[in-house]
């Protein structure tokens, strides 16, 4: 039977809309269980009595409109097999996507840590420099005053104390800003970033201001306290440099706010830059006005000063390219004040315990007499300098984890892989520095100092040195991602507990004058003693990778 006899065998007045209606109704439900169904059961009372053509996925059949079922039947199964053959090779299809899909993910998986290892690199290359430059600063004037007078570089032990150390009483603000600029953007607020940064910045410059006055009139008699009775005669060297270098006081606090809120976003380069100049600038005036025009460390204290404000000046700047306006300053609410105050509270106490504990370090060298607090400077001034290698690890994890916790990406798998990553880097740095952290003194001390005393005293503390400075890195890298994840008060318990120990054990070592290879011992044991804390912590059932699970599903339902 061809085309044209079933056309003029149907009486039927042809109308154009049904067939084109069943046509369009069987392709669409080429996928549903209607179409593997058996064509007899197909019910024939549904179909309209026009019915003219039928339009499979191929090609056009147009039956005839007769009594005779069997042709329905033949053209209806005929469709349904061609359906039920393009379902079958559908299924294949996706059965080898789906298995591409997997494989692809699993070499994902596979090179997934080391991708993360790669962005991480990218990340911390600048940011080291951002940590270095301030202790790199006073190392230089710690070369610099070496070479000239040994009690100037004496001096240099409880003035850097007050003014290095000091300044760490002051991170929570840096750590807070970090934190929550990270935080609103992975929930995508801008505006929320730049109030954010009005109400830093207002509290950065109020600190500032406040530390100006505490300096000029409290700076003489916390160094004489610091000093003992022993030791005045270096008292008025080092309130020279704390008077000086204390005028920078608000730029460097506004400038901890204006690096911290580009870190947060992500960006290391732009302050790195500015910090690049500044140690530029320390580096040439410690030369010219303490070498050439014999200042001193009255020279060395203005280059460090100067070099501070132009550094803020400059990530301020950096700050205000991104979008945002850095030199706006916002009144806090009460509001603010308790949110900044609940992130505040604890990083101060631990941060506390820290300088705290480096401040007794160098207390209880002071008093082991000039020749030991020299050796002592040199050493805790390369063990900083070496040990800010690790603060990006924790930057990067304070940077990254938000959004990984809170953000809209948030994924607690990847949480987990970025911190096996900032792990394996942690290991292999802390062995690169301790290797080369202990060379250095060791190989060529006289860098530091030509007295032969002076070296001898720091050759005693190498080993401890080197075991204390390996883990650093790790210890940071974990402190970091428990800041992220805003655990905050295991944090400032465990530090506290850490210092606290420390303190006693420090007492013990100089009342029994184990002079100071004893306090660096005790400062291997404080080291590693937050080592496994932290490492403890984030391993626990109880640790914030688990309770993300639950707060993620909260905020998801």
């Amino acid at each position: 039977m061809n085309i044209q006899s079933l056309l003029h065998s149907s009486h039927t007045p042809f109308r154009t809309h049904e067939p084109i209606f069943l046509s369009q109704s069987l392709i669409l439900s080429k996928k549903s269980p209607l179409s593997l169904a058996s064509p007899k059961s197909f019910p024939s009372s549904l179909l309209p009595p026009s019915l003219r053509t039928i339009k499979s996925r191929s090609r056009l059949v147009t039956p005839s409109i007769s009594p005779s079922q069997e042709l329905f039947d033949n053209v209806l199964s005929e469709n349904d097999a061609n359906t039920a053959s393009d379902s079958f090779c559908d299924e294949e299809e996706k059965e080898e996507e789906m298995k591409m899909e997997i494989s692809s993910r699993e070499g994902l998986e596979n090179q997934s840590i080391w991708y993360q290892i790669k962005e991480i690199v990218k990340f911390t290359a600048p940011a080291t420099g951002l940590w270095i430059c301030g202790p790199l600063m006073s190392l230089i004037d710690t070369a610099v005053i070496g070479q000239g007078s040994s009690l100037e570089l004496a001096a240099l032990g409880p003035g850097t104390v007050l003014c290095d150390n000091m300044s760490y009483v002051f991170m929570f603000l840096s750590i807070s800003t970090s934190n929550m600029v990270a935080t609103s953007l992975a929930k995508q607020d801008k505006n929320e970033v730049q109030h954010q940064l009005s109400v830093l910045v207002f509290i950065g410059l109020t600190c500032g201001f406040l530390m100006i006055l505490f300096t000029k009139f409290f700076a003489a008699s916390v160094l004489a306290a610091f000093a003992g009775s022993n030791n005045l005669h270096i008292v008025p060297a080092a309130n020279t440099y704390v008077q000086i270098r204390g005028l920078a006081w608000p730029a460097i606090l506004i400038g901890w706010v204006a690096q911290s809120a580009s870190l947060g976003m992500k960006d290391s380069l732009g302050p790195l830059k500015a910090l690049i100049v500044a140690s530029a600038i320390n580096g040439i005036g410690d030369i010219f006005l303490c070498r050439f025009l014999d200042y001193g460390i009255a020279g060395a204290a203005w280059a460090t000063m100067v070099s501070q404000v132009v550094a803020a000046y400059m990530m301020i700047d950096s700050l205000n390219k991104k979008g945002y306006n850095a030199y706006a300053i916002s009144i806090p609410s009460p509001s603010d004040l308790m949110t900044i105050f609940g992130l505040a509270a604890p990083v101060f106490v631990m941060m506390m315990s820290k300088v705290a504990f480096y401040s007794l370090l160098v207390y209880f060298a002071t008093s082991m007499g000039t020749l030991s607090l020299a050796a002592h400077q040199v050493m805790i001034q390369a063990f900083m300098t070496c040990s800010v290698w690790g603060e990006p690890l924790s930057q990067t994890a304070q940077s990254f984890m938000p959004e990984l916790m809170y953000g809209t990406k948030r994924s607690l798998v990847k949480a987990r892989m970025l911190m096996k990553s900032l792990t394996i880097i942690g290991t292999i740095l802390g062995l690169m520095l301790g290797i080369v952290g202990t060379s250095v003194p060791w190989l060529f001390p006289k860098i530091f100092t030509p007295d032969q005393q002076v070296i001898q005293e720091m050759h005693k503390v190498l080993v401890p040195f080197f075991m204390a400075l390996a883990v650093t890195p790790c210890i940071l890298s974990f402190e970091g991602t428990l800041l992220a994840g805003r655990d905050l008060k295991y944090l400032s318990l465990s530090t506290g507990g850490c210092f606290s120990l420390g303190a006693v054990v420090l007492l013990i070592v100089s009342s029994r004058g184990y002079g100071l290879l004893g306090c660096w011992c005790t400062l291997l044991g404080f080291q590693w003693a937050r080592f496994f804390l932290t490492l403890q912590r984030l391993l626990s059932p109880n640790g914030i990778f688990s309770l993300k699970i639950q707060a993620s599903l909260n905020y998801t339902s």
